[in-house]
């Protein structure tokens, strides 16, 4: 039963991957606060760094400090978060004119017992692993992958569209921002996965599916998952947080 579930464990790994001078990348959690996130920065020299470590920061500190203990609260609270990173980021962007124009992606899950939320900006992902399936539990804020729900564009044309790294939606970029959020409820066995595009760019649903359902710590998990998208080419910065519900 759903209820059933008491605790997570998480692990993560991040990497610039094989072509990238530096990792844009950023992620933090907290496994007694029930808030994970990746972010995927995005700007010229070092702007994308700072938005993505302003973003992670932001959500952990405002999801950690809050204390929101009632499941029906925590949604709205998630959301506030978000929206205040995206003014952080937003205001010093105004601030800098170096940094003009910087943005990340969001993903995040936040638990309370069973109960879970997905929350998401941008192309960074989650996906559920329950008894051996894959599905991702996001839609990319893209262009291509609007294209794709609407049905202008096949999934094999999306993924050869030069168009295809243009996102619709991201944190820091306009002076407001909605993310989507999503509930789920947590069985005793559930692996969730956030990562960047740069692993879901070199790996397909499947063969993620079939790294995931190997039997091993989820330290160990995420360095291999992402040692296999550097090996599939690497050509972005790769994070991947594994979040395992237990019984």
């Amino acid at each position: 039963m759903a209820t059933a579930v008491v605790r997570y464990t998480a692990a993560a790994v991040t990497d610039r991957g094989r072509k990238r001078p530096s990792n844009e990348d950023a992620f933090g959690f907290s496994v007694e606060a029930g808030v994970y996130v990746v972010c995927d920065g995005m700007g010229g020299a070092a702007a994308g760094e700072i938005a993505s470590t302003i973003a992670v920061d932001e959500v952990l500190r405002l999801l950690t400090r809050r204390n929101v203990d009632a499941p029906a609260a925590f949604p709205e609270a998630a959301e506030s978060a978000i929206c205040a990173a995206n003014d952080a980021i937003y205001s010093r962007a105004q601030r800098n004119h170096r940094l003009s124009g910087m943005g990340t992606t969001l993903v995040a899950l936040a638990t309370r017992e069973h109960h879970v939320w997905v929350l998401n900006v941008g192309d960074s992902r989650c996906y559920r692993l329950r008894r051996g399936r894959l599905e991702q539990l996001t839609h990319d804020h893209s262009l291509v992958e609007e294209q794709v729900r609407l049905g202008r564009m096949t999934p094999r044309e999306a993924l050869r569209s030069p168009l295809k790294n243009v996102i619709t939606r991201a944190l820091g970029t306009q002076s407001q921002v909605t993310p989507d959020v999503f509930e789920f409820e947590a069985e005793p066995g559930d692996l969730f996965l956030l990562c960047s595009d740069g692993l879901t760019r070199e790996l397909s649903d499947a063969t993620i599916q079939a790294l995931l359902n190997r039997e091993l710590p989820l330290e160990s998990l995420s360095a291999s998952v992402v040692e296999a998208a550097k090996k599939a080419g690497g050509h972005d910065n790769i994070t991947c947080l594994l979040v395992r519900a237990q019984g």
